[in-house]
């Protein structure tokens, strides 16, 4: 692997290759330098099982000739590669169709104003500590009165630098890290049932993770509160989604308006811009320059400016979610949604999204149903984004008469998103903790098929 860039040198070098690829007889062209290094540890029944570290680095240049494109990447950043990158991209270009829809920013559309996002973490995390903090996770758990079995506690730690640069004048590189603990344990005995179940934590700095022991803990907690777990009968009635679960929900929506489906017309909502699709309470907000967001992004991979923002509004969808490709196709403005790897063109990808808490507590949620659902888990990837249709099976529990009653498993729901968003009650417990967040939500509706 070379080692001829580094953070320091990338936005100059990556420079170097885009001006011999301009003189070569690119028109325009953007190449992107990404280097990870990771640490994870597994741990399980008390002694260290894997330890993996990894340093990768790659190399990604994309070139146009006209309204032609091509892509080629490399894990040798050497600058014996960088001949060898220009000479296979230029000769891919010249052999594929035109597309009219390609090609990098104006540089009048570039971004003028980076915000400090505050997504590194300078410190060192050593194997040690993650091997301690993989252990104590685990420790907590099993010491938990009813775990009889482990499938084991991990923790990792690992750092990201990443140079743009671009022939329009786009020229950025910034650094970012990431923590985590996870753990998952057994409850009961093979002769009367076993029930599995975990937790986890991920920030951007080390410090901001939640406490392994409270961490194994709650993954014992759950994994016992689903012993004896009983069939029901099938029907429609009132589902709840815990935030875990929930944080789906809003990602199947999410999905739904990236301008990657809208343009092909493969979304449910592709006619539903400015239409009412949510309940007049709900709001969904976008945060892309939140401090140590998980998903944090001071402005995106083609340069666009990204900013905070509603993407539901009073119940209205407000925005699709566009890089440059998809805006032309449909003949829109970017909306700084563009996310790149070093082997593909960007697409549309989103940063921090939350679906806004609402004014009832969870409790007083369950409390107003006489029969309904309480989902904890959900399995298998059940959904249609063309019809909107959604079936997922699920783990959780049954409410009678407006309590928690007894666990249930082998149970699938089904419905349609578009009834689902309409129907969507969310609760006041919300937590801004995965880039992805959603607090307890309520659908008044949805068929259950049980026994």
């Amino acid at each position: 692997m070379g080692k001829f860039i580094n953070i320091n040198n990338s936005r100059e070098l990556l420079g170097d290759l885009i001006s011999d690829a301009l003189n070569q007889g690119a028109d325009a062209a953007d190449a992107i330098w990404v280097k990870n290094t990771s640490t994870t540890t597994t741990c399980r029944m008390g002694k260290l099982e894997k330890l993996n570290d990894s340093d990768e680095e790659q190399l990604g240049l994309r070139v146009f000739i006209g309204k032609r494109q091509s892509i080629v990447s490399s894990s040798d950043c050497s600058p014996k590669a960088f001949k060898e990158i220009i000479d296979k991209s230029l000769m891919m270009a010249k052999t594929l169709p035109e597309d009219p829809f390609v090609g990098i920013a104006d540089k009048a559309d570039l971004v003028t104003n980076i915000p400090d996002i505050d997504t590194f973490d300078k410190k060192n995390i050593s194997t040690d500590e993650l091997i301690d903090s993989a252990m104590s996770c685990e420790d907590s758990a099993r010491s938990v009165s009813g775990i009889t079995n482990s499938e084991g506690a991990s923790a990792g730690w690992g750092k990201s630098s990443i140079s743009l640069v671009a022939s329009n004048g786009f020229n950025r590189s910034y650094q970012s890290s990431g923590g985590s603990l996870s753990v998952s344990v057994l409850a009961g005995q093979n002769s009367s049932g076993m029930e599995v179940d975990y937790d986890y934590s991920t920030s951007v700095y080390w410090e901001d993770l939640k406490d392994p022991e409270k961490i194994g803990r709650s993954a014992a907690n759950r994994a016992k509160k689903r012993l004896g777990a009983k069939k029901i009968k099938s029907g429609k009635f009132p589902v709840i989604y815990e935030p875990r679960v929930a944080r789906g929900i809003l990602g199947h929506f999410i999905t739904a308006i990236n301008g990657n489906l809208v343009s092909k017309d493969t979304s449910f909502l592709r006619d539903k811009m400015g239409k009412q699709i949510f309940n007049k309470e709900i709001s969904v907000i976008e945060d892309p320059h939140r401090k140590r967001g998980l998903r944090s992004k001071s402005c995106d991979s083609e340069g666009i400016q990204n900013k905070k923002r509603d993407l539901i509004e009073a119940g209205i969808l407000k925005t699709w979610l566009l890089d440059l490709y998809s805006s032309r196709k449909l003949s829109l403005r970017p909306t700084g949604h563009a996310s790149r790897g070093v082997a593909s063109q960007p697409s549309p990808s989103v940063t921090n999204v939350y679906l806004d808490r609402g004014t009832l507590t969870p409790a007083k949620l369950i409390s107003g149903i006489k029969s309904g659902l309480y989902v904890t888990d959900t399995f298998g990837q059940g959904v249609n984004y063309i019809t909107g249709n959604y079936s997922r099976g699920i783990a959780g529990f049954w409410i009678d008469k407006g309590e928690i009653a007894f666990p249930v498993n082998e149970i699938t729901i089904a419905g349609n998103l578009k009834d689902m968003f309409k129907n969507l009650i969310p609760a006041n417990d919300l937590e801004l903790s995965y880039g992805i967040d959603s607090p307890t939500i309520m659908i008044e509706s949805m068929s259950i098929a049980g026994s």
